[in-house]
């Protein structure tokens, strides 16, 4: 017997937010309501035993409750995050030893040539190999309009987005075995692009289309790249992008009418790494509360 059906219109926080704001890159204690990343709700299965993840922006939102959901399906998860961002990773840290498996701190910034190489290789002496990359740091601002586009600001999303990612994906690839699993946070932006998300949306089209290359490059070795898309997702991000007259409203334009929770998105990611999507490759799974990429 099954038991009964939960309306996803009421299944988290229907209403928009209270305006707030932070400086990036956000920290979860600071938001309200805090997000829900599966602490309480999310069961194992035992679909990861075994396997070795490095996911990058690991401390908080997304990144938190997919480390939570893969500790709990049987891997060990190492986190790459900002130094400013400690009091979250030690958080999602302790999250992942409270399920007896292996937590790795990885403190830095992807911006930094040579750095996204170096969590790899510390993550692979630490756990012995690597199973599973999830890249989802991101950065993204509001942006006034193109003639106030900030240069440097364009240079930070670009190489939070895409440099790190593709230096990561580079210096992985040698170490990895068939069956291996690499999974890009995307999002609808790459598929709606807003005006004021400009250079973040420009990144996230860009990571569609890399993920869709090394698909058909790395098939061959037995390697599966995918793309989870998020819609409005409310994390740390959110309250630091510099929108805080548009939070009563965020996620309210969806057709479930509300926000989304990063327990929501997490199970996107476990399936992608998990044998039960071993035909699935090239793929970009949209979680957007019924908004169309």
């Amino acid at each position: 017997m099954t038991g009964p059906t939960t309306d996803p219109r009421t299944a988290h926080r229907a209403e928009g937010f209270p305006e707030q704001e932070q400086q990036q890159p956000g920290l979860t204690d600071r938001m309200d309501p805090r997000p829900d990343h599966g602490e309480e709700s999310y069961r194992g299965a035992g679909r990861l035993v075994g396997r070795r993840a490095l996911i990058t922006g690991g401390d908080s939102g997304i990144g938190r409750a997919v480390a939570i959901a893969f500790a709990r399906e049987g891997a060990d998860v190492a986190i790459g995050y900002l130094p400013e961002e400690e009091s979250d990773a030690a958080s999602t840290l302790a999250l992942v030893r409270a399920e007896d498996r292996r937590a790795l701190a990885l403190p830095g910034d992807l911006r930094e040539e040579g750095w996204p190489t170096s969590i790899v290789e510390r993550t692979i002496a630490e756990f012995g190999g690597l199973d599973l990359l999830v890249l989802n740091a991101a950065h993204q601002r509001e942006r006034a309009g193109i003639e106030e586009l900030p240069m440097d600001g364009f240079d930070r999303v670009m190489r939070t987005n895409l440099y790190a990612m593709v230096e990561s994906v580079k210096a992985v690839v040698p170490h990895l075995a068939p069956g291996a699993s690499i999974i890009v946070t995307a999002s609808i932006q790459g598929f709606d692009p807003k005006a004021a998300l400009v250079d973040y949306a420009m990144t996230k089209a860009a990571q569609v289309a890399f993920v869709e290359a090394m698909a058909t490059e790395l098939g061959e070795k037995g390697i599966r790249v995918n793309a989870v898309a998020p819609g409005p997702i409310w994390t740390p991000l959110i309250p630091a992008t510099g929108w805080p007259d548009k939070l009563p409203s965020f996620g309210q334009d969806t057709p479930l009418g509300r926000a989304g929770q990063p327990a929501e998105v997490a199970p996107a990611y476990v399936y992608l790494a998990s044998d039960a999507a071993s035909y699935v490759s090239g793929a970009v799974l949209p979680v957007t509360g019924g908004k169309a990429l």
